[in-house]
């Protein structure tokens, strides 16, 4: 029985991933830890204390960002013009729930500004797809307010809500859950808002940092970590702030 040509690319993708997997159990590095890949249901943290290294990848640095000091850590500093980062993985792909948080510092800036960009990649031309996941802002009267997205196929869902408005240049822990059935997002634990989205597990890819990854829409500001995980935490196991340096 012959297959169709979607259906071929679809069965690649899948034997691609399930690779990624076997990988990750054979291989110590990509073990739960201080930064880097992880085994599956466990997170993936990336710390923004360097430039050369992100998570064990090697990033592709435009612009100019700055790696500078906060009272929570070391974190990397975009100045919303040209300055972003480039990492060649998606750290979500294969999953069919997940939890992405971040931990940032929006500092004013351009109405629209996408600060973390998780992308698909089509298996055969190395292609972006229509397939993504963002997180982004909005700058409102000198506040901002959280923008999620997230697309599969026909199916999409945007989460903006402007009437939760937050102060600028404060540290902030932005999360992002699906369950199966439901997008929500959040600011420091609260719920911003939510919706209904079918969302197929997503193929590998990349990553953009700061930018949308197209290049467009510039974020200034800081980030200090990221922790993606493939299954749906609940409120209470949210990344909180850290202790601040004395």
């Amino acid at each position: 029985m012959r297959l169709s040509a979607s259906k071929r690319l679809y069965a690649v993708a899948m034997l691609v991933l399930a690779c990624c997997a076997c990988l990750s159990m054979a291989n110590p590095v990509w073990a739960a830890g201080p930064a880097g890949k992880s085994a599956a249901g466990r997170a993936i943290v990336w710390r923004f204390d360097r430039l050369d290294k992100i998570g064990g990848l090697s990033p592709e640095v435009l612009g100019h960002p700055r790696v500078i000091e906060t009272p929570y850590g070391k974190a990397t500093d975009f100045n919303g013009v040209d300055d972003a980062l480039m990492i060649p993985e998606h750290p979500l792909a294969g999953a069919s729930d997940y939890t992405w948080e971040v931990i940032f510092r929006p500092d004013g800036g351009a109405f629209a500004q996408r600060f973390f960009h998780l992308q698909e990649q089509d298996p055969t031309t190395h292609l972006d797809t229509g397939n993504r996941m963002l997180f982004e802002i909005r700058v409102v009267n000198g506040q901002w307010c959280l923008d999620s997205f997230a697309s599969s196929g026909e199916n999409h869902r945007t989460l903006l809500n402007c009437h939760l408005l937050h102060p600028l240049g404060k540290w902030y822990v932005v999360t992002a859950v699906y369950d199966g059935r439901t997008l929500r997002n959040y600011v420091d634990g609260q719920l911003q808002g939510e919706g209904s989205l079918d969302l197929k597990p997503q193929l590998p890819g990349r990553s953009s940092v700061g930018m949308r990854v197209n290049h467009k829409f510039f974020f200034k500001g800081a980030i200090l970590t990221a922790r993606m995980t493939p299954r749906a935490l609940p409120p209470g196991e949210f990344l909180k702030l850290p202790s601040k340096n004395k």
